[in-house]
């Protein structure tokens, strides 16, 4: 019979650990017979000698094992799922989805709040008047094989991977998010317990994302797009840059304002670049080979399941977004090009003016946020505005606007493009 301590000291000591010991000791957390400081000891063993692809296959279906799972492959449509690793002005699922349905897949997209530098999706649409994120199994189904609508962005259910929510609450605090195996399964146990028939993975790196390196990125996709074939669920991932915010808004109420403009044909052209090529992504996993995702932004119909997909779940499309009570600028001291433009800094300071939280539970600002002018490569001439920060509390402005300075410069030589999508995994 397997027990806690002889399983840490098996991984320690840097053995391959059995599916015994892992199916016991993930059922054992969740029960609460391994105790918290015991698991973290494991996730600290294994943050240190790693897992084989084998145990990190295991452990995730140990996980998935720990609750329910949904299965939405019998919908009228194939249903199709992403998932981003998170960064900053990442408003892609908000278009994406609607437009993806809107080509004849069934989009069953479990989306998570902010936190820390990163925007939350359902934090971004809870911007919207009476839209609401949790919904029942029923409700989720109801509407993906509605064909009027076929998208659906929620929470997940807290029976969904309970495994997965205990442990990440321990690695949150004890140093070992950074596992790759632990954060692949993370990631995955959820997506696989959702009940999709495929899954497009955008994994993102630079300053603006969990992954700082490409190499990193790179890693932690692989282990994904394999956990995803070991489950059966065909999976594709792709590593974009996040450098640099995506479009030209960071915060929950702008970013929603920004993503209609790309549903109505408009919008900043890497949103819609990140958008078509994820959408097409899903389409080809789904089957779908013989629409055109751009005819579906020229023609409105991504639009009307944007409109019916927010009001399926209680929203009103045709509410006013919220609006900060201040707005400040900051200008640019000199002309010339802006060169950089730091991911990580906008991300903080968007957070610092209300519209992110540092912790779980932390109430957000749905006006908050900041509107860029200009992107690096743009030249800028002195007094132009560079940015707009927008916040109920206007005590803030001073200590983001400090946080700003630290992420952009102007210099006379335009930097050298670089591509938003630097490789595909599958």
């Amino acid at each position: 019979m397997p027990d806690a301590i002889s399983i840490i000291m098996a991984k320690r000591d840097g053995h391959v650990l059995s599916d015994d010991q892992i199916d016991w000791v993930v059922d054992g957390f969740t029960r609460g017979i391994v105790a918290d400081e015991q698991m973290s000891a494991l996730a600290m063993a294994i943050l240190l000698r790693g897992m084989t692809r084998a145990e990190t296959s295991r452990w995730t279906a140990a996980m998935i094992a720990s609750g329910q799972r949904l299965d939405f492959t019998d919908l009228p449509a194939p249903a199709v799922d992403k998932h981003s690793t998170g960064g900053v002005g990442d408003k892609i699922t908000l278009p994406l989805a609607p437009l993806v349905a809107a080509c004849g897949a069934a989009v069953p997209q479990l989306s998570g709040r902010g936190l820390g530098h990163t925007g939350g999706t359902l934090d971004k649409l809870e911007s919207i008047r009476g839209w609401r994120a949790d919904l029942s199994t029923a409700d989720m189904r109801r509407i993906l094989s509605d064909p009027d609508v076929g998208a659906v962005i929620c929470a997940a259910g807290a029976d969904l991977a309970p495994a997965d929510k205990k442990l990440y609450a321990l690695r949150d605090v004890t140093g070992t998010v950074e596992s790759i195996p632990l954060l692949a399964s993370s990631i995955m146990s959820k997506k696989i317990a959702e009940g999709t028939g495929s899954l497009v993975l955008d994994v993102k790196f630079g300053a603006g994302a969990f992954m700082k390196t490409r190499e990193g990125a790179h890693e932690l996709a692989t282990a994904m797009v394999e956990l995803g074939r070991d489950a059966g669920l065909p999976t594709v991932a792709l590593l974009t840059a996040m450098q640099t915010p995506l479009g030209l808004t960071a915060g929950n109420a702008l970013e929603v304002a920004e993503s209609i403009e790309v549903l109505q044909g408009g919008g900043p052209a890497d949103v819609v670049e990140l958008t078509l090529v994820l959408a097409r992504e899903m389409l080809e996993l789904a089957g779908i080979r013989d629409v055109d995702p751009v005819e579906r932004l020229a023609d409105g119909s991504a639009m009307d399941r944007w409109r019916a997909m927010i009001a399926a779940q209680g929203g009103d499309p045709n509410g006013p977004l919220p609006r900060a009570k201040h707005t400040e600028v900051v200008t640019a001291p000199e002309s010339g090009v802006l060169t950089e433009l730091d991911a990580m800094a906008v991300g903080i300071a968007v957070r610092q003016l209300g519209a992110g939280r540092a912790r779980q539970g932390d109430a957000v600002q749905f006006g908050a946020g900041i509107e860029l002018a200009a992107k690096p490569g743009d030249e800028v001439r002195r007094g132009q505005v560079l940015f707009t920060l927008h916040t109920d509390t206007p005590d803030t402005f001073d200590g983001a606007v400090e946080t700003l300075a630290s992420g952009w410069t102007i210099g006379s030589d335009a930097p050298e493009p670089s591509p938003l999508v630097v490789d595909r995994i599958s």
